[in-house]
């Protein structure tokens, strides 16, 4: 692979890793199509964007609980939550991988880019509210979002970081609690394409993890600066972006 190549990559990497996980998503999402225009495949793209994000999730989650962000202490209310939106979302991530091959792309993508678009949209028009938070959503929350990363590659962040909000969780430990939770599921969705995908190409990994790698400590760091609720709107405008250019690139080509 030539160098310039490599150093686009991380630095595509480090870009969009550094929104993910300051913003709780936008990796896979943003670079899955970024990655399809350079001329890569998906057998190339999906295995390496989930174990790429399986080290910088899990990375990201230490950094915001470090900084405060959110609190993965045992007995917290945020540990309870990474576990269950974890154990759900690797029930998810095998539906998906299993249906990976049998369902046409086009409406995956319409799917996914309509429920994310919805999401962004309930955040905004009810960002001055409170939600209740209640186990039953994060289940269903956690099969969802993992559907999403396994047919893809992306489209964790936005359900799983939206939903969060939507169902009373913190803007801040949302974002915590995603990326652990991403970094689970990322893991089991690699270790099933590794046993059952026997052509996967694993070879962008490298330069993906280095560039992600790199960008964690900032984002989380901007995470802790940024007020909470200036948070919860950039999370908002930020779901609605991703489900129109989803719907978009779908309606164009």
């Amino acid at each position: 692979m030539p160098l310039e190549t490599i150093i686009l990559l991380a630095l595509l990497a480090f870009t969009f890793e550094y929104v993910d996980s300051s913003l709780g998503m936008g990796y896979g999402t943003s670079l899955t199509p970024v990655l399809l225009i350079m001329g890569f495949g998906l057998l190339e793209i999906v295995p390496a964007l989930l174990f790429s994000e399986f080290v910088t999730g899990l990375t990201a989650g230490l950094f915001h609980h470090r900084l405060g962000n959110v609190t993965l202490k045992p007995g917290s209310i945020d540990l309870k939550v990474t576990v269950i939106l974890s154990v759900c979302s690797v029930v998810g991530v095998v539906i998906s991988v299993l249906v990976f091959v049998r369902v046409p792309e086009a409406y995956l993508k319409l799917y996914i880019g309509i429920m994310v678009l919805c999401i962004g949209a309930v955040i905004l028009l009810t960002f001055e509210r409170t939600f209740v938070l209640t186990m039953k959503k994060i289940v269903g929350l956690g099969l969802f979002a993992a559907f999403n990363k396994g047919i893809s590659g992306g489209g964790y962040g936005p359900v799983a970081t939206g939903g969060q909000i939507i169902s009373g969780v913190h803007s801040k430990s949302a974002i915590g609690i995603a990326s652990v939770a991403e970094g689970v599921t990322s893991v089991v969705g690699a270790l099933l394409f590794f046993l059952l995908v026997p052509n996967a190409d694993w070879g962008l990994v490298p330069w993906l993890l280095l560039g992600g790698l790199l960008s964690v400590p900032a984002a989380a760091l901007t995470v802790k600066k940024v007020h909470a609720r200036n948070l919860r709107v950039m999370v908002g405008i930020a779901i609605c972006v991703l489900g129109i250019l989803t719907l978009a690139r779908l309606a164009f080509g």
